[in-house]
Order: C-alpha cells, then structure tokens, then sequence
C-alpha cells in the first residue's frame, strides 16, 4: 500500500503529467463555462403560467419566431386539398357491368329453355348479383324495350355522378344520391327494385388519393410562407406581470439571453469538442515558441488560472440584470476586463505569449457573450493596450499608466464599434465613457492585487516585486541603513553603477538594481568587520590571523543567503547575493599570509566559494561592486584615472575566469565600462587608495571586504580595505 502511495505521488510530480493536467484545467474550465450558466440573468418560465414581474429586453434582438413561423406554415399546408386522380376505366367498366346486367335478363327471357323455372334459375345465374326468385320471374315478364330504356337511364345517371369522380369515402352517399333520382324516374316498382340492386352491387370509386402530388402542393405551400421576423427594442416589454406565458414570450425571451434551460447533450459535446481544439492549440503554440515556459508546469497552471479567471468575471459581469438602463445593460461587454489577461502574462512571463492570450481569451468572450464579434473585438483591442502599457515596467506608477491607457482604448473602441451600429449619440455618449473607465480601472486593480498571489503560486518574481524590494522603506534595508550604514550607502552607489551598466546592454534593470541593493546584507551578521562600517574605530583584522578574517570576510556570501532566504526575498536576488563574488580571491589577506611567510598556504582557502556569476545581472552586480569599491578608495581621482581604473578591474575578473560563465560579450564589457566611467566621472569621495597586489597568478586585483592596517601618515582617519569584487 505504502508503495502504491508513493508510486502515484511520484507520477503526479512528473513533469509530463502536471502539463497535461494544466491543459486538462483549462479544457474542463472552458468547457463548463461556455456549456452552463452559472449566474443565470433571466427566466425559467414555462407557457401556460403566469408571469410573477414585468420582463423588458436589455437589449435588442432580432430574430425568427420559428414558433410562430411553423404555425403558419401548418395552416397554409392544412389548406392545401388533397388530390384525387379520376381513372376513367372505372366508369367503363361499371357501365359494362351494368349493360351485361340488362343483357341477361334478356337473354334469359329469351332462352329456349323449357319452363319458367329453368328461365328465373338462368336469369340468377347469370347477374353478378344476388336477386330473389319473384324478382326474376317478374323481370322475366319485363319487356325488352323496358329493359333497354332502363338501362340507358342508368347509364346517364352514373355517368353524371361518376364523371367528376367518386371517392371511397364518398361512395356510399353517392349511392344514396342516385338512389332518389330513380325514384324520380317514376319506375314500375320491379324495374325500381332491379335498378337499385344495379347501383348497389356495380357502382365503385374511380377517384384515387395521391399522396406523392398532394405533398408536393403542401410543401410548396409551406415555403410560400415567408418567416415571421421579430424586432426587440431595449427596453421593450417582452412579458407584463401577471400575463399567461405563450410561446411568443418564450421565444422573445431566448432572443434576448433572458431565458435559460439545460444545454443538451449535443451541445456540451460540441462546445467540448471546440474548447479541445482552442486548448490544444495554445498549448501547441506555447510548446512551439516558448519551450522554457511549456517546460515549467507552474506557469502553465498560472496561465491557465488567468484566462479562466477573467472568463469567470467575463460571465458575471455579461450576467448582471440592469432593467432600470437596458441600452447599458446589453453593452456591458465592453466592460470585460481583457486586459488583465495581457497585463499579468506580459509582467510575470513575457509580452509575446501575453498577445498570444489575450487572442484566445476575447475570443471566447465573444462566445460567452452570445457569439457577439464587437465584445471579442473590443477585448482584444483593450488587452493588447494593456500588453504594451506594461512592456517596459520600471516605475509602480507604470501599472496605473497602463490601466489609463487600457480604459482611453476601452472608450475608443466602444464608441467606434457603437457609432457604426447607428447607436444614437446621446446613449452612446456616457455609456462608453463609463464602461471603457470601468475596463480601466478593473484592469489595474486586479493587476495590482493578483501580481502578489500569482508570483508566490508560480515561483515568479515580476518587475512589481523588484519595485517593492528598491523601497526604502523595505524592513530588510531599513534594517541596513541602521545597522551597517556604510554597506547600505556601498550598495546604493553599486545599484547607480548597475543600473546603467543594465540599461546600456539590455539587461534586466530591475533584478540589478535590487540585487544591489541586497548583495551585501550577509555584512548584517557582523559589520564592525568590514571596512565601510568602520567609522575610524580600531581594525579587528589586525589581531586575527590572515585565514580567520578570510573566514569572517567570505562568510558575509554565506550569510546573506539565510538573512535573504529568511526574509523571503525572490529566488534571482539570492542567485546574485551568492554569486557576487564568484571565486574571487581575497587578496589582502592571501598576501598578508604571503609575507609571514605561514607554511601550507593554499591560494583556494582565501577564495569565495562561488559560483561564479551565472547571469548577466549577477555578473553587472560583481563588476559594479568591485569599481565603487575601487574608485571610493581613491582621493579625488581625474576622469582619466577612473576610466583607467575601472578597464583594469574589469579585465582582471576576465582573466581570473569569473565571467566565464555568464552571457556577457566583449561588446557589453565595454559598453558596461563606459557606463560606469559616465556615473563616476562626478564622484570624488576621499577614501584610501588601494593597493595593487598580485594574486599569485600574476594579475593584479582589489578586495574591498578585508580591511588593511596600512595607515600612511596622521591625516588617515580611515583603514584601507581593500574589495576583493567590490565588497
């Protein structure tokens, strides 16, 4: 059992199945939210009751009643007659039959045979039908003129009736008719009684349904019938309180979204299907062009919590009921918050994949939305807004620029896609400007207060953090500024230094100006130790032994990762308070060892313990704390010396292989010297000049955390310290 457990934990914890469940979130989140209503707006009344409150439009429908529609056609096919086809062989034949009546009565009359008896037995013989003996004897007695003249009045009567077609349903009453028209004739009563037997047993229908011409007429009555379209106005009366549901207020209600039902299953498979599509299709984009962010779950999660999140403020915000103002309630659309999608992605992942979102999320409003193009149009206009309004993110107050600017498109983009509906002004007017500011000011505030719980859900510090942690008012660096004034001021000037460096080769300003700010606050453990903090006190260096005060110095490094980790800074600012130094050595103390001339001395137990700086903004930070520290120790040197000072310390960490592995060209090492010479030109702080030493690899370096006791002269009031990396 135990192993079973540990089993599933460790599937669930593979990397592969975290990505599909992150892609099966946004699938089932989707789905569900376009398949249901979750904040249902209208009404769930059935026809036959009767309406507890007065429902008006929100906003204007036009649409085919197909109830009323399919009425109509019903009654124009009901009109439509069927259509019998005469058979004219029919009354042939009846006429046939009834002449061969005729014909054999007289021809029995006639027979030679012997006897009244074998006569009346040949005259029942020979009639198709059934007659009693004392009717033959007496037809027997007719005379043939008789005969003959009856048949022909038979003969005119059925024709006359039969001509326009007798049907099986009408063939009884047709025989009832001709029956009293022989009556008419004045018959002797054998003759009436034989042609009554005549008509009763021949007489057939010769008129035939036709079902396949009968459709054909009733369809093309059915297609005559143009469909009923109805117009809805806002604000229109689509059902008074008190009034019986018919289906035409069912139908009106459907039109206007206020009517809600089940979805069927047909349905829920088809916006499934479509929801599988978008998903696979974004998260093939994403795998495609943005392989680091495919490969971290976390932000595919984080994505997926953004799109679903607006899509659910989408469908409450597309929910609420404004009866009182439908012409606003059926633009409030508009109002969606798109941008939040494009301002969030572009702050914690990038801008690209940011674009890319905002596509898919205002198209999907749309579809929420009643499949209506103008909402999806609006919010992709607003999202990309907010997309650029945050793409170079270096100020707090940038995020309220990018909600301005958000809210100014919002209103534009309302009132352009308004005006060509022929929306009249005096609506349009204020219903833009209070849906595009309220775009605006939804976008920043829910920017603002998401950013905190995105970054700690997907381990990702944004450009806003960064900005927090530079505030002064940081307990952490008001903690510096009290108990190591000098370090806090060495890590402003190195923040200056590395802020322009950054900028000049496109670096990340922010991670640089915070990670300055906090490389050094390892010096927190014991500041009277470095030299910044000194204030002209004694140097505690010079009564321990070169390996110890290398042990005190180097420590700092170590330190600052748990006073960094304690206080929960982000990831990347630890990476640089650790790197900083990278495997630099601390010259003054390995020298100071050198010259009393110490047994075993190892050049590797007075370095850092690394790692070498792994990034460009590590690498901006080392360089930039080495040359403040390096140029503060110099009094009041010339332009000319600085620039001098500054190209030798950067080409020793070349040389001593400490930006072996970063990202940084020779093209950005001299763009970062100029950038440094630029800041420092105008800095002449009075500090002890360091002292060259060599490393014991022949270059020549600076080691600025390790005071030295070389005083020269009364006018010192300050112990050298050399920075080994800019302390």
């Amino acid at each position: 059992m135990v192993e079973g457990k540990s089993f599933w934990r460790g599937l669930l914890k593979e990397p592969r199945i975290k990505r599909v469940g992150a892609a099966l979130f946004l699938f089932l989140c989707l789905t569900l939210l376009a398949a249901f209503q979750f904040f249902p707006e209208g009404t769930d009344l059935e026809v036959g009751q009767v309406a507890p409150r007065t429902i008006k439009a929100p906003r204007a429908a036009v649409f085919e009643d197909k109830v009323r529609t399919e009425e109509l056609r019903r009654e124009a096919q009901a009109r439509v007659p069927k259509v019998y086809d005469i058979d004219p062989k029919v009354l042939e034949s009846i006429r046939k039959d009834m002449r061969d009546s005729i014909e054999a009565v007289i021809a029995a009359a006639k027979s030679p045979a012997q006897g009244e008896a074998a006569r009346v037995a040949l005259v029942k013989s020979s009639l198709p039908f059934p007659i009693s003996d004392d009717l033959a004897q007496a037809l027997l007695n007719l005379p043939e003129s008789r005969l003959r003249q009856l048949g022909s009045y038979l003969d005119t009567l059925v024709t006359q009736v039969m001509v326009k077609g007798v049907k099986q349903e009408d063939l009884q009453a047709t025989k009832e008719q001709l029956r009293e028209r022989i009556k008419l004739l004045a018959l002797d009563p054998v003759e009436e009684r034989f042609a009554q037997l005549i008509i009763q047993h021949t007489l057939r229908p010769n008129s035939f349904y036709n079902p396949v011409q009968t459709e054909i007429l009733q369809q093309q009555a059915r297609e005559a019938v143009p469909p009923v379209v109805v117009t809805i106005r806002p604000g229109e009366k689509i059902i008074g309180e008190g009034e019986v549901v018919t289906p035409e207020h069912i139908a009106k209600l459907k039109a206007v979204g206020l009517y809600h039902s089940r979805p069927s299953f047909g349905t829920v498979v088809g916006i499934a299907l479509m929801m599988a599509l978008l998903t696979f299709a974004f998260f093939y984009y994403i795998y495609q062009q943005h392989p680091n962010v495919y490969r971290d779950a976390n932000q595919l999660y984080l994505i997926s919590f953004v799109v679903v999140g607006v899509l659910l403020l989408a469908k409450f915000i597309l929910a609420v009921d404004v009866q009182q103002w439908p012409s606003l309630g059926s633009k409030l659309g508009y109002a969606v918050p798109v941008a939040v999608v494009g301002m969030l992605l572009a702050v914690l992942i990038n801008s690209r994949l940011a674009v890319v979102a905002v596509a898919l999320t205002a198209l999907l409003v749309g579809m929420l939305a009643d499949n209506q193009l103008r909402f999806a149009l609006a919010g992709m206009l607003t999202g990309l807004a907010g997309v650029y309004g945050v793409a170079k993110l270096h100020r707090r107050r940038d995020l309220v620029r990018a909600g301005m600017l958000t809210g100014l498109t919002g209103v534009g983009v309302t009132w352009g896609i308004e005006l060509a509906s022929q929306t009249p002004l005096a609506i349009l007017g204020p219903a833009g400007l209070a849906l595009g500011i309220l775009n605006g000011l939804l976008s920043t505030i829910l920017t603002n207060g998401a950013l905190p719980v995105l970054e700690h859900l997907g381990g990702i510090t944004s450009p806003v953090r960064l900005l927090e942690l530079t505030s002064p008012s940081e307990p952490l660096l008001k903690r510096l500024a009290w108990e190591a004034p000098g370090t806090y001021h060495h890590s402003v000037m190195v923040a200056n230094l590395g802020e322009a460096a950054a900028e000049a080769i496109g670096a990340d300003i922010l991670t640089v100006r915070a990670g300055a700010y906090y490389h050094d606050i390892g010096k927190l453990r014991r500041p009277s130790f470095f030299a910044e903090n000194l204030l002209g006190s004694e140097n505690p260096h010079d009564r321990l032994a070169p390996s110890l005060s290398t042990l005190i110095i180097t420590s700092h490094v170590k330190d600052g990762v748990e006073i960094a980790r304690e206080y929960k800074l982000p990831e990347k600012i630890i990476e640089i308070i650790e790197q900083h130094h990278g495997t630099s050595l601390v010259s003054c103390f390995y020298q100071k060892a050198l010259q009393a001339e110490q047994k075993g001395i190892q050049e590797a137990d007075f370095r850092y313990p690394g790692p070498k700086p792994q990034t460009r903004e590590a690498a901006i930070v080392m360089l930039a704390d080495s040359v403040e520290a390096a140029v503060r120790s110099m009094n009041h040197p010339p332009p000319g010396q600085i620039e001098g000072l500054v190209r030798r310390i950067i080409k020793e960490k070349l040389h001593d292989g400490q930006l072996d592995e970063c990202a940084l060209t020779f093209r950005d090492l001299e763009l970062i010297a100029h950038a440094f010479v630029h800041v420092l030109t105008g800095l002449f702080h009075t500090r002890v000049e360091y002292p060259r030493v060599e490393n014991g690899k022949g270059a020549m370096s600076y080691d600025g955390d390790s005071p030295e006791s070389a005083r020269e002269g009364e006018g010192r009031e300050r112990v050298a310290v050399s920075r080994q990396a800019g302390g």
